[in-house]
């Protein structure tokens, strides 16, 4: 069943643990661990699942990794292998690709992605995620198309029609947020 709660105070402290483990498990391999998604965004409402991206130089690098991700209890997603790919978007070799594990049990629950430094879905992530902290009127836009997808999902865990409509609805509000770093001057950081 797909549930959308209100915000929890506990993601970010949940997102600290969880960057902490992962250090461990990628080492230098990580560039960078960030939390994303709702989760991410104070007082958006959200799946109560902790969005977490690892960017590393090179994909091929989370191989070496994909025991200890076991150990600890994720599963490797290996039917996942790239981002939706948004209308318009540039279109180079890898800029999409990305390795996906998940985690339900120990809580939290977790998404991993894994992308490339650089990579457009890297930060694509991170700008949405900006957007919408800097955003509360279009964060909360968006946590009603979220509550009206669940409303009628159903009880089912198939999460795919979610995730087809919700897709090109943060491609709409991506729209916005390129206006928004263009005019603050926004960048990965």
């Amino acid at each position: 069943m797909l549930e959308i709660v209100p915000y929890k105070a506990r993601w970010p402290r949940e997102f600290d643990i969880l960057k902490s483990q992962l250090q461990e498990v990628f080492g230098k391999k990580a560039v960078r661990i960030d939390h994303i998604g709702s989760t991410s965004v104070t007082g958006l409402a959200a799946k109560d699942i902790i969005d977490v991206m690892i960017s590393v130089k090179n994909l091929d690098d989370v191989e070496a990794v994909v025991p200890a991700l076991l150990a600890a209890g994720f599963d490797f997603k290996t039917q996942v292998t790239a981002d939706h790919l948004p209308a318009g978007a540039p279109q180079k070799p890898g800029d999409w690709e990305k390795r996906l594990f998940g985690r339900k049990n120990p809580v939290p629950r977790v998404h991993l992605h894994v992308r490339r430094v650089g990579a457009a879905n890297q930060r694509y992530a991170l700008l949405f995620r900006d957007y919408l902290r800097a955003n509360p009127l279009a964060a909360a836009a968006y946590a009603d198309v979220k509550h009206q997808l669940a409303k009628y999902h159903g009880h089912t865990d198939d999460h795919i029609p979610y995730v087809e409509i919700k897709d090109p609805v943060c491609d709409l509000i991506m729209v916005a947020a390129e206006e928004w770093a263009l005019r603050t001057g926004w960048e990965v950081k």
